[in-house]
């Protein structure tokens, strides 16, 4: 039995490691799993490894209010040595690009363990923005010895940081695999549903926004042009599952609060989540994972960030990019209202995977661990 320890700390990260995990668990697979997480956002992630089914064997608690990026790789470096130490993997896997997804692939490196790094070669072209990730992915693709990419560009860029090709797997987004397997089964809870049918025959509004880069007086324009747009507009609702972190909330409270059609939500489970958006008229996101589920849900994507490390899905048409000014978004805004929705969404293939990245992922494992 090949022990492979998969590490994770975020939403994101087991959205799109519990595929993967399933894959590595299934019977016969050759492989055993040790799954540990930091932690490093307790509250968003348990919800999510419930939802998926995913067992814990390990769990770092590095979680703290207010801590740093460096204080959260200081913490799970430190936690994961003498785990390393007593389980001894035969390869660890890290996804995206987290702190703890860098930790894990520094930790690894130290000690001569294998990484295998999932969603590898994602670039913005700056390595401010997004920040830290687009810092963290960089440093994690130097640290890793297998490289699980989405997308053929994916690779491209890989190649062009002198990854070396027989290193690489065009694999899909597991995340997409998450998505299909919830559609087939998608029933939205009762406070969902309710609002669903309050908001009945209204175009809705998705937002997300949680980014650093977004914070302070960007993520309060933004909140403004929205909130203006929703008033100006009756047949419009806004619902936004606030994220909980204290540079979102306070903004979202001074900005929005108590206003018609603006719905402000707590973060949702997976379920319910992607009920919002299966059910949205237009998607708002600084989100890299909404990216990757728009095509599937056939709906349009204002992003609202400078650049994109995904720009397939503005490729096909899903996404436009509006987040250098305030300005952009009201335009961008008033745009998709005069055309009822102006992205072609329909028919749209997903350029990151077919809902099969998963058992791809550990195909591409095993041959190079078997």
């Amino acid at each position: 039995m090949i022990k492979v320890l998969t590490l994770f700390g975020t939403r994101p990260e087991i959205i799109k490691l519990a595929p993967v995990i399933r894959a590595l668990e299934q019977p016969g697979s050759g492989f055993q799993t040790v799954n540990v997480t930091s932690a490093q956002h307790t509250d968003l992630l348990y919800p999510f490894v419930r939802l998926f089914g995913v067992g814990i064997h390990h769990d770092l608690q590095v979680m703290a209010p207010d801590q740093t990026p460096n204080q959260v790789c200081a913490k799970v470096l430190a936690a994961l040595d003498p785990l390393l130490d007593r389980e001894r993997p035969e390869v660890i896997v890290v996804q995206g690009d987290t702190t703890t997804a860098l930790a894990g692939a520094l930790a690894g490196f130290h000690r001569s363990i294998p990484v295998g790094h999932v969603e590898a070669g994602l670039r913005s072209g700056n390595r401010q923005s997004p920040f830290p990730e687009e810092m963290n992915r960089r440093l994690i693709s130097q640290l890793a010895t297998y490289h699980f990419a989405a997308t053929a560009g994916n690779r491209d860029a890989l190649v062009a940081d002198g990854i070396a090709e027989k290193r690489i797997f065009i694999t899909g987004n597991p995340v997409v695999d998450s998505l299909q397997a919830t559609l087939e089964r998608l029933t939205p809870g009762p406070e969902v549903a309710a609002l669903l049918r309050r908001t009945e025959g209204l175009k809705r509004i998705v937002l997300t926004t949680h980014r650093r880069e977004s914070f302070g007086e960007t993520l309060a324009a933004n909140l403004r042009v929205l909130g203006d747009f929703v008033a100006r507009h009756d047949d419009v609702a806004l619902l936004f599952p606030v994220h909980p972190n204290p540079a979102v909330r306070g903004p979202t409270q001074n900005i929005l609060a108590n206003r018609p059609r603006v719905e402000l939500l707590e973060p949702q489970d997976y379920f319910d989540f992607i009920g919002l958006l299966a059910n949205a008229w237009l998607i708002v996101s600084d989100s890299g994972g909404i990216q990757e589920e728009a095509p599937t849900l056939g709906k349009p994507l204002l992003v609202l960030r400078e650049n994109t490390e995904r720009p397939e899905a503005v490729t096909a048409g899903i996404a436009q990019l509006v987040g250098d000014s305030p300005e952009h978004l009201r335009h961008a805004l008033e745009t998709a209202y005069a055309r009822n929705g102006h992205l072609p969404t329909g028919g749209v293939e997903n350029p990151f995977g077919r809902g099969d990245s998963g058992r791809r992922i550990v195909e591409a494992l095993r041959a190079v661990l078997a």
